[in-house]
């Protein structure tokens, strides 16, 4: 490493170091050394890691300021001296050293802040996102590890220009990177830049703007650190491990624009300690490492030297430069369409003010309905628009839209037609501009005047359907056409045809029971981040992460025989009752990395399945109520067992088989199936509020099975209990069952 950037780094250090040590001093005459620390985002929600740097590298949980001396002795002690005139080895340890000390000092001067009131940020009437809280984490785990969001980006400073600015960003997303926006050159921040352009920024979007200073850098380091615990399986303080698990399992970069200081290479050593290299748009000389190490650590790529006609082509190449250094594979499928796309933009709003046309929503009609056709009458690629297109219609206009998916194949069944038709959502969210919510006959889209001006027109939703489908489903599906109708009569004509198949498929599915196959199948997708978890997945429950079916992964295997969906024989019957099968038991061992010997289908106190970090619920043994609570991904509220859901995560996830409480899917609540050896839903004694809301038909239809039509009356929730003699005296006023079925302890 060079002697510039080695002396600037520890220059750099040395700084933050002292900043974080007056604040500190500050802090215990102003707020005391019993003031609480959380890091929180700009909504609320919180992780239960403390300070996540700190916590991975030493083991120390950071509640107060007192706690944060420990940490500030462990950073003074990693500094090396200031370079002097001596002369100077290219010695990299000392560096990372000094990398290493600036992220502790970071995460200390933060937690301060938090102490303080002072985070997150608040500039010019914006209000910056702050630390990633734990749900949203690992609600993008299953992003992560099934390739949809391949990786992340830390952009810190500021573009050439605001269109420079969009275009990196726009790039970044439609490579379906997550990106982390943070610092400021000059007195301005790429978060200005966006936001002067009108670009969305926020957990929808992919875009997570943490600060404008290059401190709140850490937010990302403590984003990565926290992967590591949630579904690596790393134990907090093994900080090799936590190391070597971003090296190779975290495909991260930095890319910092506009010029550099002290306190950006300091940041970026300690990165540099995780594996994740970084890439300049300024020039700095002799910075590739020789002899050193085995991957690029700074690459520097000047943006006026990038070859290319103007700076939109020189900003696609910057990025293009950074996901070669990482070596981050890119799955998306090219699509031909006047837009970006990419997952990132999954997430995007378009708002009344920017709407150029809509299909369906409130009062509208739109549906999509894919089929299966004979070889020869499907036209592999054909797009037809039956109807005026969008630019007949006035802006803002309620168009009625029916999306016809034909598809041939040889490996191509019927029961695969509504696993292909539900990716149409995912498919057409990845268009910039272009909003897709619901399915089936309740459709509904949005189309922005931006996407519009770049010439997005209705056939665009035919090519980007021709091309993802042959790009994820190409083992099964040979040909694709795609029609779209905007005609009323033959819309209506149609809509009702579908409906007719809709009606099919829910009868078909609905009676495809455990009982009716002799075949599971496996899901490994979060061994990546949980080596030793592995999902079984029976027609009566879907996965943890509720993403996936068992007819999901029947199609998943049919498309891909070696991947992360395997059939799992059951063989022999050990116990019908808690549903146990020496087949299963004999897969599970094997795929556990011989971790865990037996799994209960049925039963939660008995074997349970393992937990990842994906799981939309958790459920736990609440021992007063004899009975169970499910906590919600989306609560962030205390429960009954004085635990949130982050704590709950940090109990159960990582692989771990814990019997009274496992991860689970939402919908598992509603299947006749849920914790049937204990006494399926009439054991829920709680449950988060917004899933009795969402859930609330199926549910009353669940308790009605069950012989308890009103037992969604008598089960409380956040705002009825979150202590357990709360929740004692809520069950005893509203009899719940469980309070006189046979004891579960």
């Amino acid at each position: 490493m060079s002697r510039y950037i080695a002396t600037a780094a520890i220059r750099g250090a040395h700084k933050v170091v002292r900043q974080a040590e007056e604040l500190y001093a500050d802090a215990l005459k102003t707020v005391g050394p019993d003031a609480k620390i959380q890091f929180k985002d700009k909504g609320g929600g919180g992780t239960a890691y403390w300070l996540p740097v700190i916590y991975g590298f030493t083991g120390q949980k950071v509640e107060t300021i007192g706690d944060l001396k420990k940490s500030l002795e462990h950073a003074k002690g990693l500094l090396p001296p200031l370079p002097g005139e001596h002369v100077w080895l290219p010695y990299l340890g000392e560096t990372l050293d000094a990398g290493m000390a600036t992220l502790f000092a970071e995460e200390i001067i933060e937690g301060i802040r938090f102490a303080k009131g002072q985070q997150p940020e608040t500039r010019n009437g914006f209000t910056f996102n702050g630390p990633i809280n734990d749900v949203q984490m690992r609600g993008w785990g299953i992003q992560m590890v099934d390739g949809r969001m391949p990786g992340f980006a830390a952009l810190l400073g500021a573009a050439k220009n605001n269109e420079v600015a969009v275009k990196i960003v726009r790039e970044l997303q439609s490579k379906g990177q997550l990106v982390f926006l943070s610092s400021s050159s000059n007195g301005r921040s790429i978060v200005d830049q966006l936001l002067e352009s009108g670009v969305q920024l926020g957990y929808d979007t992919f875009t997570v703007p943490f600060g404008t200073d290059t401190i709140s850098t850490i937010y990302a380091l403590g984003y990565a650190s926290r992967a590591t615990f949630s579904f690596g399986g790393v134990t907090p303080g093994d900080f090799r491990r936590v190391l070597l698990y971003n090296k190779f399992r975290c495909f991260a970069f930095a890319l910092a624009l506009g010029p550099m200081d002290d306190v950006k290479w300091a940041t970026g050593a300690g990165a540099i300690s995780y594996g994740f290299p970084a890439v300049c748009d300024t020039a700095v000389p002799n910075i590739l490492p020789t002899g050193i190490t085995q991957y690029e650590h700074v690459v520097s790529m000047p943006f006026d030297d990038i070859p290319g006609r103007d700076d939109m082509e020189r900003a696609e190449r910057l990025v293009q430069r950074c996901i070669e250094v990482r070596g981050i594979k890119i799955k998306i499928a090219t699509i031909k369409i006047p837009v970006a796309y990419g997952p990132a933009f999954e997430g995007e709003v378009v708002r009344r003010a920017d709407l150029q046309s809509e299909f369906g929503g409130k009062g509208g009609m739109c549906f999509e309905w894919l089929t299966t056709r004979p070889p020869e009458e499907v036209e592999d690629g054909k797009v037809t628009v039956v109807g005026p297109d969008i630019d007949k219609f006035e802006v803002g206009a309620k168009i009625p839209l029916g999306i016809v998916i034909e598809v041939s194949g040889r490996k191509m069944q019927k029961d695969f037609e509504p696993v292909l038709e539900r990716q149409v959502h995912h498919f057409l969210n990845g268009a910039e501009g272009l909003q897709h919510q619901g399915q089936r006959d309740i459709t509904w889209i949005r189309l922005s005047k931006n996407a519009y001006a770049k010439g997005f027109r209705l056939r665009h939703i035919g090519d980007i359907l021709h091309g993802v489908y042959h790009n994820q489903f190409g083992a099964i599906v040979d040909k694709i056409q795609v029609t779209l109708y905007t005609e009323p009569k033959k819309v209506q004509e149609l809509i009702e045809k579908a409906r007719g198949i809709y009606k099919e498929r829910n009868d078909r599915i609905a009676g495809l029971t455990d009982e009716a196959v002799d075949t599971y199948y496996s899901c490994s997708l979060c061994q990546s981040f949980a080596p030793t978890h592995i999902c079984v997945i029976n027609p009566e429950r879907v996965g943890l992460c509720g993403a996936y079916s068992w007819l999901d992964c029947k199609a998943s295997f049919e498309i891909n025989p070696t991947g992360p969906n395997q059939p799992v024989k059951k063989g022999p019957c050990i116990d019908q009752t808690k549903g146990e099968w020496e087949g299963v038991n004999k897969f599970v061992y094997e795929h556990s990395q011989m971790k865990v010997d037996r799994f209960t289908v049925y039963s939660v106190m008995d074997s349970p399945m393992t937990t990842c970090g994906c799981c939309e619920c958790v459920l736990a043994l609440i021992p007063e109520a004899n009975g169970f609570m499910v906590v919600s991904r989306e609560d962030y509220s205390m429960t009954p067992s004085g635990m949130t859901f982050t704590t709950l995560m940090g109990t159960v996830g990582g692989g771990l088989q814990t019997p009274g409480m496992m991860g689970h899917g939402k919908y598992y609540i509603t299947s006749k199936k849920f914790i049937l050896t204990e006494g399926g839903i009439k054991r829920l004694v709680w449950l988060s509020k917004n899933l009795k809301e969402e859930l609330g038909e199926e549910l009353k239809a669940a308790a009605e099975a069950a012989g308890v039509p009103d037992l969604l009356d008598r089960i409380a929730d956040g705002t009825s209990a979150t202590t357990p003699d709360e929740l004692v005296a809520f069950l005893q006023q509203k009899q719940h069952p469980a309070l006189e079925m046979p004891p579960l302890l």
